[in-house]
């Protein structure tokens, strides 16, 4: 919750606190316990939801808890709080199987390549059906439909299933990935989800439509990837497949706010950033440079040439002001950049070039440096920060592809294979292999892993697992 909706609440809520306070001894206690403890977010609302509950009328199933902001724990977005795959818990499994440490295991309506996020007692995830099913013939554009999916966190129950119809026409087939490969994000009101040309979508934690908004009507043979990005206000979309453009839409309302251009063979989720001047920078990577815009305006700040003349798909990290992007199937793969500066900064704060990247997967930054698999080749590598230096470089026996971007969590690194094995190293600058977990259940694991507590959640075209004790 941002401050100025608490305040809304705040203003909202005196009225009935002062007659209550005022016309019962309860009341009274109940003011000092909500200015004791600011995070309580006591609403009219809620007391008739407790009416009702102790009366016995059955309440609708929404969060408790939608009420108030979220867990510093909730894992909100694609790769995580901090959009950079990494997590602060603690006591996450190292070891499991089919029949090892899986909490619940869940069967989806449909195929997906997103990965799942975590807010309260749920868990949303999309995936799609109706067309273009893997393993599955037959099927026409006319029932192809995108599922946002709520589902508890106790034992992966469904609480609701959202279906919307896509907008036509669609590509006849997306390579690899399918037609939901978009990761939701989501706060304390809402659930926000793109869809590709059928446009991104609200959904209350009732599952409710609230608003959509078309971003563009282009489609494109891999599909579209890219998740939204909730900043103060504002849902960022990276809207490159659709129409060349980064876009900025009211949270509230849909409405579009501001749209930058030129954002060319982009398929990875920007990134908020600070620089050290403390001035806060949107990042994204595109064909050929790395382009820095001012959130709040869409205004370009810097841009810097990557020389890495592929499309861009993994999402930039960055820490101390320092913006690191892997990508690129041949020569350069991977850049630093000083954060902080205006227009073309390639000569003056581009720090570092590296031939060792990856074409999909999006590493991790921990202690000065940096992790990441190869999409292709079945290499873990680890490479110092400030120079880009590789310190390690170590093929895992029989990887093969890995399309899951880097999870580090309780000093380990998970790296997801298509197939369904984990590999978990140590995550340190010397290579040490801990475990590798095998989950194959004859589908596509292309979704990156999430953090749920003292869990990991991992799907599969199929199956969305639990994974812990």
């Amino acid at each position: 919750m941002t401050s100025a909706q608490g305040g809304s609440v705040a203003k909202k809520s005196r009225w009935w606190m002062r007659q209550l306070a005022t016309s019962t001894l309860p009341g009274l206690l109940l003011l000092l316990i909500v200015g004791l403890d600011p995070s309580l977010s006591l609403t009219p609302s809620s007391l008739a939801d407790e009416r009702q509950t102790k009366a016995g009328i059955a309440k609708q199933s929404v969060p408790a808890t939608s009420k108030i902001a979220a867990k510093t724990s909730d894992w909100l977005r694609f790769r995580g709080p901090s959009g950079m795959g990494t997590s602060d818990a603690k006591g996450l499994p190292l070891n499991w199987s089919n029949t090892e440490n899986i909490v619940w295991k869940a069967e989806m309506p449909g195929p997906g390549a997103s990965s799942p996020i975590v807010f309260q007692d749920r868990i949303y995830l999309t995936c799609y059906t109706g067309f273009f099913i893997p393993g599955q013939s037959g099927g026409s554009q006319e029932d192809l439909k995108r599922h946002l999916i709520a589902v508890k966190r106790s034992d992966g129950g469904v609480i609701w299933n959202q279906a919307i119809a896509a907008k036509l026409p669609e590509e006849d087939r997306i390579r690899d990935h399918g037609f939901a490969a978009n990761t939701p994000a989501v706060d304390d009101e809402r659930i926000y989800t793109f869809f590709g040309k059928t446009g991104v979508f609200a959904f209350d934690h009732s599952g409710k439509q609230l608003w959509q908004a078309d971003v563009g009507s282009k489609t494109h043979g891999w599909g579209t990837s890219a998740s939204p990005v909730i900043y103060k206000d504002l849902v960022f979309i990276n809207a490159s497949v659709e129409s060349d453009s980064l876009v900025a839409l009211d949270r509230h309302t849909g409405e579009e706010k501001w749209r930058a251009k030129g954002i060319r063979q982009s398929w990875n989720t920007p990134l908020v950033i600070t620089a050290n001047s403390g001035r806060q920078e949107l990042i994204v990577a595109a064909k050929g440079n790395v382009l820095s815009l001012n959130p709040d305006t869409g205004e370009q700040f810097w841009s810097c040439n990557t020389d890495i003349g592929w499309y861009m798909v993994p999402s930039v990290v960055a820490e101390n002001g320092i913006v690191y992007c892997l990508g690129g199937r041949s020569g350069v793969a991977g850049l630093a950049v000083q954060a902080g500066g205006s227009g073309d900064v390639t000569k003056t704060h581009r720090l570092w070039t590296s031939l060792k990247g990856s074409n999909v997967t999006s590493p991790a930054y921990l202690d000065g440096h940096l992790y990441w698999m190869h999409e292709q080749r079945g290499i873990a590598y680890c490479a110092k920060a400030e120079t880009g230096e590789v310190v390690y470089e170590q093929r895992l026996e029989q990887a093969g592809q890995v399309y899951s971007s880097a999870l580090l969590a309780d000093g380990r690194l998970y790296y997801l294979t298509r197939d369904g094995r984990t590999f978990v190293l140590a995550a340190n600058p010397k290579f040490e292999q801990l475990a590798v977990n095998d989950l194959r259940d004859r589908s596509v694991f292309n979704g990156s892993m999430a953090v749920d507590g003292s869990r990991l959640l991992i799907r599969s075209d199929k199956f969305l697992y639990c994974v812990g004790k």
